[in-house]
């Protein structure tokens, strides 16, 4: 074989080094650019007043810095309970899709998000992420491969079903609190979001920081039972005189407290310098407990505003342009999965789902690509609805705490509940835009709407599958199982 010319070799030398160059500045650039450590924090209950940048009797300093530095969003929804939010953010499809559209998993169901569904964490691990969550799980413990540790959590702190004592971890009839998959009895006597600040903590000190991070942190707070350290109550909510709803301030103060530690500690260790985190409540406050979602319809529980508009807000020192504003463009919980993928540069699971991306609508202000969701189709309670630009329309039942409840004040020391009873209709249509508050029915003036909405609504109850929402199994009992709430009986 003759030997190449000097121009051939010239050429063949030239395009060598010319993608080694390439290789050099792209391998460059992602050293530059590593995906971001995403932080996602949920506060349990918290209703749409009860922050301070909202409500005055509140305390929540350290939220509000971070929500008015950060992008406030204000048409971010949610499931009305916990269960079904929970199940939207970790597998981006509406609970009608997943079989939890009906109430919450109880601890003695045979109920679960779908094992074949891939979860959020598993994503971002093709990615080389950590993934890490402390807190309340509540999707499913029956078996453990639908516990957090098999579902893409590196790790696990926290407990699995729902509502529980702050101080004892005790739940009915049984003790719920793991670390990973053991039970964790020295847990005993610490309030929880002391004990979830601590161990999250240790979490960011013990982690390599070149390596990409996910703390998951859905806080207990602020669910009831109504508890909290009285040093909170003392220092920040003794001015309000209704109990209940000086307890709910004092441990909104003890949430705040606890997000404050983690995110200081974030901030100390560089984190923050290529974060993204994320701030949900998981659905509406409950009025019965103290929650307050005024001037918003409704409570926890119910497809009201009050029960699915979120306080939510986004925050990045360094990865969003444009800051220090409130977003109206509507969102929903199914989003957060594409939305948190998009962001670290993952790919998506290879099926459809039900969220989009928001990551541009978030990062460079652009209108959301949403304009329309389904709050939620459960045939068990017939109840529905779904938003439409900027109309909803409600079907059937809408569940208890229908009307409008204003915050128990300093001076009040009992509130009247004034709950409204709607008219027996089997649609309801509101203009949400024009009126949030939900007190214009505009069923019999805006026919054309009603008509259009109906048939959406009736194509997407097409597509849902029968609520799994099955009787109690005497074998979860905790007595088969120590004392504590445990998998391994489905």
């Amino acid at each position: 074989m003759a030997a190449p010319s000097n121009t051939k070799l010239t050429m063949v030398v030239v395009v060598v080094v010319l993608m080694t160059v390439v290789c050099i500045a792209t391998a460059a650039g992602s050293a530059a650019t590593p995906p971001p450590h995403i932080v996602f924090v949920v506060a349990d209950d918290l209703g749409w007043n009860d922050v301070s940048f909202r409500a005055t009797d509140m305390h929540t300093p350290n939220i509000d810095r971070m929500a008015r530095e950060g992008i406030i969003l204000n048409s971010s929804y949610v499931q009305p309970l916990c269960s079904p939010s929970r199940s939207a953010w970790m597998s981006g499809f509406f609970p009608f899709h997943t079989g939890l559209q009906h109430a919450v998993i109880n601890d003695r169901q045979k109920a679960y998000l779908p094992g074949n569904l891939t979860t959020l964490p598993q994503v971002l691990k093709t990615q080389g992420y950590a993934t890490h969550a402390v807190g309340k799980w509540h999707l499913g413990f029956c078996n453990w491969k639908y516990t957090p540790t098999y579902r893409g959590f590196d790790t696990f702190l926290g407990y699995y079903s729902a509502e529980e004592d702050y101080y004892t971890h005790n739940r009915s009839l049984g003790y719920d609190f793991r670390n990973n998959t053991e039970v964790d009895r020295d847990a005993i006597g610490e309030y929880s979001a002391y004990l979830f600040a601590r161990h999250t903590e240790n979490i960011i000190r013990d982690h390599k920081k070149e390596q990409p991070l996910f703390l998951y942190m859905p806080f207990q707070s602020v669910h009831e039972p109504l508890e909290v350290p009285q040093v909170y109550i003392d220092n920040y909510c003794s001015h309000i005189r209704n109990e209940s709803r000086r307890i709910k301030c004092g441990m909104v103060a003890a949430l705040d407290d606890a997000f404050g530690n983690v995110t200081s500690l974030l901030d100390t260790l560089g984190y923050t310098d290529n974060m993204l985190l994320i701030f949900t409540t998981d659905n509406g406050g409950p009025v019965p407990f103290a929650g307050n979602n005024w001037p918003l319809r409704g409570s926890k529980a119910t497809l009201w505003e009050g029960g699915t508009r979120a306080t939510a807000f986004v925050w990045s020192k360094n990865l969003l342009p444009k800051t220090g504003y409130t977003n109206n463009g509507m969102m929903h919980a199914v989003d957060w999965f594409p939305t948190i993928i998009d962001a670290a540069g993952a790919k998506l699971v290879p099926y459809r789902i039900d969220g989009m991306s928001q990551w541009d609508t978030i990062r460079l202000n652009k209108a959301s690509p949403r304009t329309e969701f389904v709050y939620n189709i459960d045939r068990l309670s017939n109840m529905a609805a779904i938003r439409m630009g900027d109309y909803k329309l409600l079907q059937g039942s809408t569940g208890g705490h229908n009307g409008w409840y204003p915050v128990p004040g300093v001076d009040d020391v009992h509130v009247e509940e004034n709950d409204y009873k709607p008219p027996n209709n089997t649609n309801q249509l509101f203009n949400v835009k024009d009126d949030p508050e939900e007190r214009r029915d505009l069923t019999e003036s805006a026919p054309d709407v009603l008509d259009k909405m109906t048939k959406r609504l009736e194509e997407w109850r097409a597509t849902g599958v029968p609520a799994n929402f099955p009787p109690p199994d005497p074998a979860s009992d905790p007595s088969h199982w120590g004392g504590a709430w445990s998998p391994g009986w489905c």
